[in-house]
């Protein structure tokens, strides 16, 4: 009998999610939604799409990777390849709410294309999207540090971060630094140095 035990499913990789979700796991595509849902809908807002419009371009972007899915040939490709749907999709928005030519007086009219990414822009959500996954990999109370300390605008008082983890305040420097430097060694086997 294998004793060995199993990964949750939380932490499958992208191969493991996307067999599952061809083999018509429900979980698995729950699982794959929440994990690059941040990442799908950082597109719009980069865009400065309103909330509505953004809602669109998400939905959007899951519908194409519903349909196109089993034509994907390297589930590793998966997060580059979601930026890069959800882009056509903001450029389509833009786009259609900038149309002031109509087409059909003037139907000769060449086809506008699709500009190329900024390369900047797919390297800062390639970084943000390796940050959310080595985020979600930390233990809960690490992560909870990091976020009331990095991510909460103002950082909140050592006292209170002590206060809300049950830490005293005297070890939440050692304790940050300790979750930083597990970030970190994540964030570099991910490929972000």
């Amino acid at each position: 009998m294998d004793r060995t035990p199993k990964k949750p499913a939380a932490a499958w990789n992208d191969t493991r999610l996307v067999r599952e979700c061809l083999s018509g796991s429900e979980q698995a595509w729950s699982l794959l939604i929440e994990k690059y849902k941040a990442l799908i809908y950082s597109i719009p807002v980069k865009y400065g799409l309103p909330p509505q419009e953004a809602a669109d371009v998400f939905q959007a972007t899951c519908m194409e990777l519903l349909t196109r899915l089993p034509q994907l040939r390297e589930p590793g490709a998966l997060p580059k390849w979601l930026m890069q749907v959800a882009h056509h999709q903001c450029y389509r928005w833009k786009r259609q709410s900038q149309r002031v030519v109509s087409r059909d007086a003037q139907p000769d009219l060449p086809e506008p294309k699709t500009p190329a990414i900024a390369e900047t822009l797919v390297q800062q959500t390639q970084e943000e999207q390796m940050l959310r996954e080595a985020m979600a990999e930390l233990a809960p109370k690490c992560r909870r540090l990091i976020e009331l300390l990095f991510f909460e605008t103002p950082p909140r008082p050592y006292r209170e971060v002590a206060s809300e983890l049950g830490l005293a305040v005297g070890s939440i420097g050692f304790s940050r630094q300790k979750c930083i430097n597990r970030l970190r060694r994540r964030l570099g086997e991910l490929g972000l140095d």
